[in-house]
């Protein structure tokens, strides 16, 4: 057997190729594997060697030769075939393991150059794994290390299965596509290009997804963006579920929201709990406050690391998940008593890009920028009432507003300070989140301000606003109802701002 090995993943590549010499394989290499290998001791040959002809270009052309990819797509059952690579002094070809420049890698840095990207692009790599995959049946392809251990075993046993064969020229393809589909949207440069190419990566099968019913996977961009949840390390606990992952994100963009230190406990991807604070302890007890029954069984979310004072309090409750940027040495002796409460570490940044926003319809996908409402700048806030809101009411207003942007439409939350204390998420009427927000709130609801996502079309929001004792208002304005209201508002004595940016989250 002969076996054209050349990878930029290096990963247990020596280990490998001095297996299939064990089993009387010839390696054929090229470049730094060739020298990585050369230095372990394993024979190997150069491609010039078998090509006749020496690398050009600065090794851009070195495997693009028949005396290869003859090797490699000769067909074994096609007597015309084997007797053109008799007529041509063609050795066969029966192994290919390639894996590409890291292209993604490369363009992921934000100094990196056109000219630095372009010499990132694998000619020879992916022609090879096409080849190879194209004729599986009779050569075997391998793009990743984490298959080199069950190929070597059936090697060992004398036979591969068409199932592994097949398999693995399935993971080729998929890897050139991928790396295609990188570079296009690189070279694009526009946000909505006319062909698509979204490369994903699997990084784990899922128990089921939002029902036990229904199958599912969880994967990411190739190279994800720190900050983000495809790149959180899990430090403890229980095998995340679908709806673990989607209530840790909306944990995550929700503290990410906030500079100064934040705790939100989240169910059902919405807010039932959030609040800042110097001291973050603090700011989990004012957290918890703003819907203490809902919070069972929630998602948590830090923008601060989690000390053992934290951990101490986090423990005395039933919670899925932590979300934190990290844990201290304490906080994780102390987490570690309650074995199956899953911890996620992942930097948390306030501000920065969101990134795109991809939903799933019938036969088709949405694209948007992701929304992200610390873009918006409370001093271009409009008062539209006779009354000012106070500085402490401003404070609080600007509070409320980032926390009902992460809340589903109709989307309704009520605020003291910096702290949530009532919430209505996803109502028909806007008028009926006022009403759950108010209810969630209680007594607290006096002396509260009250962020609304979008216009209020009537009055009647305002005047059940009102009615329970909220004091201030923040909304986009925009309704043809926009005299009514600010003029309910002014008979009620409350204070009210218009954003001109409204924050639907369907």
């Amino acid at each position: 057997m002969r076996a054209v090995v050349s990878v930029s993943d290096k990963r247990g590549i020596v280990a490998f190729a001095r297996a299939l010499t064990e089993q009387g394989t010839e390696i054929i290499s090229t470049g730094g594997t060739k020298r990585a290998l050369a230095a372990a001791g394993i024979p190997v040959r150069g491609v010039s060697e078998i090509t006749g002809f020496p690398e050009i270009l600065d090794g851009r052309v070195k495997t693009l030769h028949p005396a290869i990819h003859g090797g490699i797509l000769a067909r074994r059952d096609r007597p015309a075939d084997l007797a053109a690579l008799t007529e041509h002094a063609i050795g066969t070809i029966d192994l290919v393991v390639v894996n590409l420049y890291p292209f993604a890698q490369t363009i992921a840095r934000p100094d990196v150059t056109l000219a630095e990207a372009l010499e990132q692009i694998d000619i020879g790599g992916p022609t090879l794994l096409r080849a190879a995959a194209k004729n599986h049946p009779s050569v075997l392809v391998v793009v990743d290390p984490d298959d080199y251990e069950p190929l070597i075993e059936q090697l060992r046993q004398g036979s591969v299965t068409p199932e592994l064969r097949r398999q693995l020229a399935a993971k080729a393809f998929a890897h050139t596509a991928a790396y295609d589909s990188a570079i296009a949207a690189y070279l694009a440069d526009e946000p909505f290009p006319e062909m698509l190419a979204l490369p994903w990566q699997k990084v784990q099968g899922l128990r089921y997804g939002e029902n036990p019913h229904q199958p599912a996977a969880f994967y990411r961009e190739p190279a994800p963006a720190k900050g983000t949840l495809a790149s959180a390390r899990q430090r403890q606990g229980k095998e995340l579920s679908f709806n673990n992952l989607l209530d840790a994100d909306a944990a995550l963009q929700v503290v990410r929201a906030f500079a100064e230190p934040a705790a939100t406990i989240i169910k059902h991807t919405n807010p039932c709990g959030l609040a800042c604070d110097a001291d973050l302890a603090a700011a989990h007890k004012a957290a918890r406050s703003g819907d203490p029954v809902s919070a069972f069984g929630g998602i948590v979310g830090f923008n601060r690391p989690v000390d053992g004072r934290l951990a101490e309090a986090l423990k005395k409750y039933f919670y899925e998940v932590i979300v934190a940027p990290g844990f201290s040495d304490e906080a994780l002796a102390i987490l570690a008593e309650k074995p199956n409460l899953r911890l996620l570490e992942v930097e948390v940044t306030p501000g920065g890009d969101p990134g795109w926003d991809y939903r799933r319809v019938s036969g088709g996908l949405l694209i948007q920028r992701a929304d992200d409402p610390t873009l918006d700048e409370p001093d271009t806030w409009q008062v539209v009432t006779k009354r000012v809101p106070s500085a402490e009411e401003l404070e609080a207003l600007w509070f409320a507003w980032r926390a009902c942007a992460f809340v589903k439409s109709n989307a309704i939350v009520l605020a003291q300070g910096r702290t949530l204390v009532g919430m209505g998420a996803g109502q028909l009427s806007r008028v009926d989140s006022v009403l759950i927000a108010t209810r969630k709130a209680g007594d607290r609801a006096r002396g509260s301000v009250l962020a609304s996502d979008a216009f209020f079309p009537k009055p009647d929001g305002v005047e059940t606003a009102a009615a329970a004792g909220v004091s201030a208002i923040v909304q986009p304005g925009g309704s043809v109802a926009d005299e009514e209201v600010i003029a309910a508002a002014d008979r009620l004595g409350l204070a009210m701002v218009f954003t001109g940016r409204r924050h639907f989250r369907h």
